[in-house]
């Protein structure tokens, strides 16, 4: 059997994307994005901004212009998605139908911004949905931005929709509707780190993803001039809050995120040799250096390889036989 169905047995795996999230909104730093994903490969996400991308009065034709680069040659790897507007908006239902009725088979997801609930969150779907069908497309993935008191109040439910694969966290529209409740500082490091709303929020969400599967993403940070200060969020984000994916607003951040979440050679080695051993002893239970192995750990690096794969990094030979895909396991995905 493959590992997957193994390890797992038959339920759902968790989601893994990439571990960068490049925002781009206007159409020149759009087609720089396309060029940097076409040059590095795969390894971060696009996010074409329709909400602040838009000019006043642009908003259809800014819509339309995402289409057409999503449906374009340079959208090589299928990993560009679109944010809208928020389901509120008169221009949602709009960007809906011009993004997903016309770029669904290209289109990597959709992004919905400042829902207030999970009922919010579900009558956004039923649009996309409705769009979706009519293009062919089945089940396109949708992301949540957790920005409002009311996201963050339904965030477990929002995570248990089925269609959701990402909840990101929207930190500077979250401390501002605090409406000064919580300082300014609180938006970037070390403030967002130890101030106990902005913590608990960034605790939430992430629990809210593991527990049902899904893709947590950290928020912006807003310093583009300083990339180590991007790399210690990174890995502070990752390391000490739970979060596998982050947000960029710079071409120059994109590194430094994909770096701070990669998993180490010297771990992905060792998660090799594990389930290399693991394999042979039909998945049971293995005594490695001094220190006993099972399932529960087999999983925890069978996760490490997945996200060296998606980073891009060279994995020993003896990972390339685990992680050829599994029919089986590719129909419960």
């Amino acid at each position: 059997m493959h590992p997957s169905e193994v390890l797992f047995q038959g339920e759902r795996q968790p989601l893994l994307l990439p571990a960068c999230d490049h925002y781009a909104g206007s159409e020149k730093l759009m087609r720089k994005s396309m060029a940097l994903q076409q040059e590095l490969g795969p390894v971060f996400d696009i996010t074409f901004d329709c909400e602040d991308g838009a000019a006043a009065g642009d908003e259809e034709a800014h819509a339309r212009l995402v289409a057409s680069l999503i449906n374009s040659e340079d959208n090589k790897h299928n990993r560009i998605g679109a944010r809208v507007h928020d389901v509120g908006s008169p221009h949602f239902a709009k960007d809906v139908e011009i993004i997903v009725g016309t770029a669904s088979a290209k289109l990597a997801y959709i992004v919905l911004p400042k829902p207030d609930s999970v009922q919010d969150v579900m009558k956004a779907i039923d649009v996309i949905n409705q769009y979706a069908h009519k293009a062919g497309r089945a089940n396109l993935p949708v992301h949540v931005l957790i920005e409002t008191h009311g996201a963050l109040r339904g965030v477990f439910a929002i995570a248990a929709l089925p269609q959701v694969e990402c909840l990101s966290f929207g930190i500077m529209d979250f401390v501002s509707s605090h409406y000064g409740a919580i300082p300014a500082n609180a938006m970037r490091t070390p403030g967002q780190f130890v101030h106990p709303l902005v913590v608990r929020a960034k605790l939430e969400i992430a629990a809210a993803c593991h527990a049902y599967g899904k893709v947590p993403s950290h928020n912006v940070t807003t310093e583009i001039k300083d990339s180590a200060v991007v790399a210690t969020d990174a890995q502070r984000a990752a390391a000490e809050f739970g979060y596998t994916r982050m947000w960029s607003i710079h071409p120059s951040q994109i590194k430094p995120i994909v770096k701070a979440f990669t998993p180490r050679l010297s771990e992905v080695n060792e998660a090799a040799a594990i389930l290399h051993e693991a394999e042979k002893a039909a998945w049971g239970p293995i005594n490695q250096h001094g220190r006993l192995h099972d399932r529960a750990s087999y999983r925890y690096y069978w996760t490490v390889l997945q996200r060296a794969r998606l980073a891009g990094l060279p994995l020993p030979e003896s990972a390339a036989a685990l992680l050829a895909p599994s029919t089986t396991a590719t129909e419960n995905t």
